[in-house]
């Protein structure tokens, strides 16, 4: 860490799921007590079922929205049939952070082992709003937080982080 400030940033959290409600969201409950005990704040929260479709539109909708910075999703990363989480991401996404599922596959490897290669968690970038999809375990949403986010969600983290190049996303969008 430095001796620069913080700087909370606007964190939307989508559970996808086709069996959790509000009452028993332990993934979501999971990601919103560690974003907010690390200074964030909780913009948005919903629950979609495991519908690609409805999933893209939730998150076409928060980049959108102008008070919304970063948003986590938690489950459909897995590979059975109802798992689509990830295509949803990849319809939105302008631009994918490669080296997030593979930074989460090796934080996952030292809990889990090699069950880690049934993730595939992923990260990218779309108008400006950073987007994450996260396995749906409070277990993976921990480690990707703890291990990952926490730090680069952090302004004052070294050597660089998200949120120093938050303004810069869409760079491009302002020269034309």
């Amino acid at each position: 860490m430095t001796d620069r400030a913080f700087i909370p940033v606007r964190i939307a959290v989508l559970t996808v799921s086709d069996t959790r409600s509000a009452a028993d969201d332990r993934s979501g409950d999971t990601l919103v007590g560690r974003l907010e005990a690390a200074g964030h704040l909780l913009a948005a929260r919903a629950i979609l079922p495991d519908d690609r479709t409805a999933i893209a539109g939730q998150l076409r909708d928060w980049i959108a929205d102008a008070g919304i910075d970063v948003v986590l999703s938690t489950g459909g990363t897995g590979l059975t049939g109802r798992d689509v989480t990830v295509e949803a991401h990849r319809d939105v996404y302008e631009k994918e952070i490669d080296a997030f599922g593979t930074v989460f596959t090796m934080v996952s490897m030292g809990k889990i082992g090699t069950s880690a290669v049934q993730s595939r968690a992923t990260g990218g970038v779309a108008q400006g709003t950073y987007l994450f999809a996260l396995p749906g375990s409070p277990g993976a949403c921990r480690d990707a937080w703890d291990e990952i986010l926490k730090a680069q969600l952090d302004y004052r983290h070294r050597p660089c982080n998200f949120v120093e190049i938050l303004p810069r996303l869409t760079e491009t969008e302002r020269r034309k």
